[in-house]
């Protein structure tokens, strides 16, 4: 599967525990990154990650354009709710598509921990059968 992890800079330090964390399991799957995000996570753990620009100079939309193209099949995206961020439209476009696409987005540790459980046993498994249907439809 084709996993994004995305970070605002307060909440690098607990993606990157996640990642270590989880580690076992997402060295199984394709990740995917924000620039900085990605950086920070494959240099702490050494997991393989595509990295995108940041996410202020686009990342975020890139990260989009692979969920409107059925690229992506879950986005962990730890935001800070407390701190503005100069590229808050680009977030809320992010999270539309994610609502719009049926992509699992889990915006703090607590979901995240709930989709990589599910991931680890297969649970995500109808990602790879509504992703075979679409692709048959184009």
């Amino acid at each position: 599967m084709n996993i994004a992890l995305i970070a605002h800079n307060e909440k690098k330090p607990i993606i990157i525990n996640f990642a270590l964390a989880y580690k076992h399991v997402l060295e199984k799957h394709n990740l995917f990154a924000t620039g900085t995000t990605g950086q920070m996570i494959s240099d702490e753990t050494g997991l393989s990650i595509h990295k995108f620009q940041s996410g202020p100079l686009g990342g975020d939309q890139q990260i989009g354009a692979m969920i409107a193209n059925n690229e992506m099949d879950m986005v962990i995206f730890f935001r800070d709710p407390l701190t503005a961020q100069p590229h808050e439209p680009d977030v809320s476009a992010l999270i539309r598509l994610c609502d719009v696409h049926q992509i699992p987005l889990a915006t703090n540790i607590s979901s995240a921990e709930i989709f990589i459980h599910g991931l680890n046993r297969g649970d995500m498994d109808w990602r790879k059968v509504l992703k075979e249907r679409r692709d048959k439809e184009v």
